[in-house]
């Protein structure tokens, strides 16, 4: 059957066709066809320890920050504070911050560099229905010092371009507030992405991962 010369056929690929494009927001660039596809469908498996931590990193844009309260006789001090590592495939597993000392955190943090940082899997929805302490919902606590970084340094410049590109609000934060960038030095990292308690997972093996091999082999 045809309508005014097309087929029936032809009229039902063309109208799956524009779901799927809408589904995936495919856009032409040049030469070639993009897909920006859901973060979900580059989450690696729960096995790939360092991989699925560096994933979570990498596609998160905040999480709470835990400092030493020096004025609360050394009690943990939990926050939630925007962070990156980085364009998503050059990241770099490093989380960096842009802190004022007018906010609690980054007092303490000059005063007491032991920090830890938590992201949950939940906010990226990518959980579906799961309560976010489901264990297959996966949750990351890097431990390590909250180091304020020099101001003209090379890491200086890669935070400062890594915050201000996930964080383009931050530009605009006031300059007499006295905003400076700080970055979590890692020596423990604790993932929970499955059941059966944390996953074995070294600094060195999460920092060794290529989010551009993880973006396209997955």
């Amino acid at each position: 059957m045809t309508v005014k010369g097309v087929s029936i056929r032809h009229l039902w690929c063309f109208w799956v066709f524009l779901l799927i494009s809408d589904a995936f927001d495919l856009s032409v660039q040049g030469p070639s066809i993009a897909l920006n596809l859901p973060s979900s469908l580059f989450r690696p498996h729960p096995d790939e320890a360092a991989a699925f931590a560096r994933w979570l990193v990498s596609r998160s844009s905040w999480g709470v920050l835990n400092t030493i309260a020096s004025d609360l006789g050394g009690a943990p001090f939990g926050n939630v504070v925007s962070f990156s590592d980085g364009d998503p495939d050059k990241s770099s597993g490093i989380p960096y911050f842009y802190l004022t000392t007018l906010d609690p955190t980054a007092s303490y943090a000059l005063k007491d560099q032991r920090s830890s940082f938590t992201i949950s899997e939940y906010p990226l929805g990518t959980c579906g229905s799961k309560d976010p302490e489901n264990p297959s919902c996966a949750k990351i606590t890097l431990v390590g010092k909250l180091k304020l970084l020099d101001g003209n340094s090379k890491e200086a410049d890669f935070a400062r371009n890594a915050l201000f590109t996930k964080h383009p609000e931050m530009k605009g934060w006031p300059k007499n507030h006295h905003f400076q960038f700080f970055g979590l030095e890692i020596d423990d990292i604790f993932l929970i992405n499955w059941f059966g308690g944390p996953k074995p997972l070294t600094v060195e093996q999460y920092l060794q991962i290529d989010m551009n091999e993880v973006s396209h082999s997955a």
